[in-house]
């Protein structure tokens, strides 16, 4: 018993950490197999199961009901199989799935989940098509409608098509689809910009009793079900099995929701490639807000955060997993603006709420992840909103930096941590995770911040002195790298203390003005060029005629 037990530690400690990298993953498969269907012969429903209790059983359970060791640490949870509900198909509303259907997801994954792609052209851990399809086979006999010919949405004739007349992506269509997101209504839920803020409180279920989050339809690496047009216009006509979301077949027409998908299409962010936040020199003084205009010209860069899943607890739910950040400089402070979008507005925190990491009993019984949906309250006005920026203490040179998660004893980081509740940021000091982040003294203590939320999205302006008399802070130089990190909380998805998202080192460089001597020696050059290639032809004509 004690070694299946801890064979199964093992197991799901390897399930989750492979899902922290593969569960946001938005690889595209092939949309249809490439070869027949193979017939559901005994033989191919055995092999199916050999494969399942391999690769599937750890989340979705032995007997398929979505309650393996895994499960109550992922959010959403493995689907039920069960009761033969599926959100993701091209059949009507409250159809079962065609088997394309179920290829399609397991080919691909979905996005935003801990349902990882099982492509072998995707991931060398993959399935083959032969492999897929047993698995599918298997996965049918656990919930009795598959065998029922009356309820197979192809015979019956339940599938929905695409449109036959599907006009490319355009201004004229996404114009079009903005009056039907209107007219629909899709704001009440989503939000006016998509953002998914439309929800004013943290209390939708879905139809297993789990709570929901309105999607944000702006990040298209959380749209499960793909991010192409195609796929949202099925999302569209199907809805999505036992979830709040809709069919919109018989409210809209073909045309209609094919222009709603194009201008959910048109919502969704392009991120930024580059690694390096280049601030910008300004002659003037530094904004007080993040709303100043000034900001609307400085470059933005994307940094990606996942779940803290280095040190207990353990957390791999997060809900902010994009920040963007901008930095001006003068001649004597600089400014930061972090912008991330958040639903829900948490102002408040309840330090009674919070988990102990020290205690293991309290964070998990497997490995110390948090169990998703009841380790902690999940709720509004239970922690707040928060975030911070973490540069390293000591100047770096070369590749070595300290370690991302809040530095070490020997090499610690310094904290900017902006907190909703009180309205600030403070700096402090952090020497590894085990240890609390101490705050510097209040003599010490010289940023100035301000926030603003609105529409679903935060935005902070922390800014300080580009040098100070604190060895304990980081300094700004002109031209030098400086590494930088994000650490971020959002309250009503329960995250405080070490239960947050988190990002690796990026870097900030503040970019010194070309000095006017560059621009004289650079004349200087091409004149000095110039002559001396005029001597040259000069000094070839004159032998050529001698």
């Amino acid at each position: 018993m004690a070694t299946w037990m801890q064979k199964t530690r093992t197991a799901i400690s390897m399930t989750l950490g492979v899902l922290c990298l593969l569960g946001t993953s938005n690889a595209i498969a092939a949309d249809k197999p490439t070869g027949p269907k193979p017939a559901e012969t005994p033989e191919l429903v055995a092999s199916g199961q050999v494969i399942y209790v391999q690769r599937c059983s750890f989340c979705h359970g032995l007997v398929g009901d979505g309650n393996g060791p895994a499960a109550d640490y992922m959010d959403p949870r493995p689907r039920d199989f069960t009761l033969g509900t599926y959100k993701f198909r091209t059949t009507a509303s409250g159809e079962l799935p065609t088997d394309e259907d179920l290829f399609r997801t397991i080919s691909r994954g979905l996005s935003g989940t801990g349902m990882q792609p099982f492509d072998n052209e995707l991931i060398k851990s993959g399935l083959s098509e032969t492999q897929r399809w047993a698995v599918i086979a298997y996965i049918k006999t656990f919930a009795q409608e598959f065998q029922d010919p009356e309820l197979d949405p192809v015979k019956t004739g339940k599938q929905i098509k695409l449109p036959a007349e599907m006009p490319a992506y355009s201004a004229a269509i996404v114009a079009e689809g903005k009056k039907v997101f209107e007219k629909a209504k899709c704001w009440e839920c989503h939000g006016k910009l998509g953002r998914g803020d439309g929800q004013k409180a943290f209390d939708r279920e879905d139809d297993w009793g789990f709570p929901i989050r309105i999607r944000n339809v702006t990040h298209p690496w959380k749209i499960k079900g793909g991010d192409r047009v195609q796929d949202i216009y099925m999302r569209f006509s199907t809805g999505i099995n036992g979830t709040p979301m809709p069919s919109f077949a018989k409210a809209l027409n073909a045309e209609q929701r094919w222009q709603l998908a194009n201008y959910i299409k048109s919502l969704q962010r392009q991120l930024t490639e580059h690694q390096v936040l280049k601030a910008s020199l300004v002659d003037t003084a530094l904004p007080d807000t993040p709303d100043d205009p000034i900001w609307d010209s400085a470059k933005p860069m994307d940094i990606r955060l996942a779940g803290q899943v280095i040190g207990a607890p353990r957390w791999q739910n997060p809900s902010i997993d994009l920040v963007s950040l901008k930095a001006i400089y003068n001649q004597q402070e600089i400014a930061f603006l972090l912008e991330w979008d958040d639903p829900f507005q948490d102002a408040s925190h309840d330090p009674e709420a919070e988990v102990d990491f020290k205690d293991i009993s309290k964070v998990g019984a497997y490995n110390s992840y948090v169990a998703a949906n009841d380790a902690v309250p999940r709720q509004l006005e239970t922690f707040r909103d928060a975030v911070a920026l973490q540069f390293p203490i000591k100047a770096t040179t070369g590749t070595k930096k300290p370690h991302f998660f809040r530095g070490s004893a020997s090499n610690p980081v310094h904290l900017w941590v902006w907190k909703a509740d009180l309205a600030a940021a403070e700096e402090a000091i952090a020497r590894g995770w085990k240890q609390v982040p101490k705050n510097q003294p209040a003599e010490q203590q010289q940023l100035v911040s301000s926030a603003s939320w609105e529409q679903g999205r935060w935005r902070v302006l922390m800014k300080r002195p580009l040098l100070t008399a604190d060895k304990n802070d980081v300094q700004f130089v002109k031209g030098q790298f400086i590494p930088l990190a994000i650490n971020a909380w959002d309250g009503s998805n329960g995250e405080h203390g070490l239960l947050m998202s988190l990002s690796s080192w990026y870097y900030v460089l503040l970019e010194a003005p070309t000095p006017n001597t560059v621009y004289l020696y650079t004349l200087l050059a091409i004149l000095l060029s110039a002559g001396l290639g005029w001597w040259l032809v000069r000094k070839a004509e004159n032998e050529t005629n001698a």
